[in-house]
């Protein structure tokens, strides 16, 4: 068994300038992925891509390898995270390197743990999947959500306007931190699998979006708090 772990960390960022290597509660953010991976026995490889020294440097400084700078093509705005992967991939196969398995874990993502990363490997190989995702349930039930139309407010679905929360479907979506795969099958349709994802569902006091400063607030608080339990 051969397993590698890809944190995906550019030198772009519009919204948070220098994102990924800003100060989380003491380090840059982008250590605690690395710090996860390494820690969780499970990888042979934990590399980062990226198309900048520095953080390239930092990498290298909490442990992780930085064989090769992300080319031109998969730094831009508009190149995907599969870009990313799929370009990783291809470039460990030409130094004749493959593996197994593959996780795929964000440089923004603190909430990741060596824990979460054992469990989500061991329910891939139990169930035999493809993929596992963790998800987090939506505070407020989607199905009743509303939209401006013409100034006023109009329900989306109004068949559930009066449902009561408990009724309706519970809806889940991506935490934005890590995904595990079995390398061959995720490589077969980029991502996309046939099978789905397994999911992990995770509390919604450790995932946080962090798009602007003020998320970046509250994921410090909420860090803070997972780190009391």
């Amino acid at each position: 068994m051969s397993a590698i772990a890809i944190i995906t960390a550019r030198g772009g960022s519009k919204r948070i300038p220098n994102k990924n290597k800003k100060d989380f509660l003491g380090k840059p953010i982008m250590c605690y992925s690395i710090e996860a991976a390494l820690s969780s026995g499970l990888f042979d490889e934990v590399m980062v891509s990226t198309d900048d020294e520095e953080i390239a440097q930092i990498a290298r400084d909490t442990g992780a390898k930085v064989p090769f700078m992300r080319s031109a093509a998969t730094a831009n705005d508009y190149a995907t995270t599969d870009d990313v992967l799929m370009e990783v991939l291809a470039e460990y196969e030409k130094r004749g390197q493959t593996f197994e398995y593959m996780a795929c874990i964000y440089p923004t993502a603190p909430f990741v743990t060596a824990d979460k990363l054992q469990d989500a490997f061991r329910i891939l190989k139990e169930q035999n999947a493809s993929g596992v995702m963790p998800v987090v349930q939506f505070s407020f039930p989607p199905q009743r959500g509303m939209a401006v139309r013409d100034g006023r407010l109009a329900y989306c679905y109004p068949e559930n306007a009066m449902k009561r929360s408990q009724d309706l479907e519970a809806i889940y979506h991506d935490c934005g931190q890590f995904y595990f795969y079995r390398t061959s099958e995720y490589r077969a349709c980029r991502g996309n699998l046939e099978d789905g994802y397994v999911p992990i569902v995770m509390p919604e006091t450790q995932v946080q979006d962090i798009d602007n400063l003020s998320d970046w607030k509250l994921a410090e608080m909420k860090y803070k708090m997972m780190s009391e339990e």
